[in-house]
């Protein structure tokens, strides 16, 4: 087993899943930190989605509690951390995360792995990525079967990979994470969900105001209705009766 490093300045527990209390500015110094002790780190982002599947899922629930550094990429996690009354300094979003912690390994010359979207959407993101002078040691679409996952972890801890992002859905993102972490031999993976499709241009973010609002949600959501209904409309108010019931246990017991 790794050593458990885990962030000094505390930590916020939501839906009994820690949040650590990081500005963006602390967690790409913690991460520039754990990536100079050697191979074997993680990065996760939590949003009311993962918060809500996590209470049925053991696996996913310990992918996050085992995770190094776990940042609040959702703002209503921000605002969850005010209502029980432990806040969070500020939301930093996964793709936001991705881009700063990009910006600090180019001058020093740490190596990037890209997993995930499709072929197109991977390739387009590692163009970008060369044009800005990162050094790319790897990239492969995000689409394998479960006979292939030995292959392609030993395919990737051949390549010496400083950081990999890992652009596959949650929990498929975790759960793989939790089960190679130890084989990868990289120092510090990173889930970032979609963010290669909005790098590459498919998809796009929602305006500043309506990310500073809290509202990105709602702008995937009407890009995307069908497949967000469930997890942002169905997943936000389950989120909602779990903060309020976590509240009242918290009232109880004070």
């Amino acid at each position: 087993m790794k050593p458990n490093h885990r962030v000094e300045s505390g930590r916020v527990w939501i839906g009994g899943l820690p949040v650590d209390r990081l500005t963006m500015q602390e967690s790409i110094d913690k991460a520039l930190q754990l990536i100079q002790e050697g191979p074997g780190h993680q990065h996760v982002v939590l949003n009311a989605a993962k918060v809500v599947g996590a209470q049925s899922s053991v696996s996913l629930a310990e992918s996050v509690r085992n995770a190094d550094i776990v940042n609040a990429d959702g703002q209503s996690v921000v605002w969850a951390s005010r209502i029980l009354r432990d806040a969070l300094p500020e939301r930093v979003a996964g793709i936001d995360f991705m881009d700063e912690l990009i910006k600090r390994a180019i001058p020093v010359g740490l190596r990037i792995g890209l997993l995930g979207a499709t072929e197109e959407v991977v390739g387009r993101v590692a163009e970008i990525l060369r044009a800005q002078g990162v050094s790319l040691s790897y990239q492969r679409h995000g689409y394998w079967a479960e006979a292939e996952e030995e292959s392609l972890v030993r395919d990737i801890a051949a390549t010496g990979t400083h950081i990999l992002f890992v652009g596959i859905p949650s929990p498929q993102k975790e759960l793989f994470v939790a089960g190679w972490l130890s084989s990868l031999n990289v120092n510090l993976v990173v889930g970032v969900g979609g963010s290669f499709d909005v790098i590459a241009g498919k998809t796009r973010r929602a305006p500043l105001l309506m990310q500073r609002m809290g509202m990105e949600w709602l702008w995937r959501l009407l890009q995307e209705p069908r497949r967000m209904f469930k997890r942002y409309l169905v997943g936000n108010v389950r989120f909602t009766v779990l903060v309020l019931r976590e509240l009242r246990h918290k009232n109880a017991h004070r």
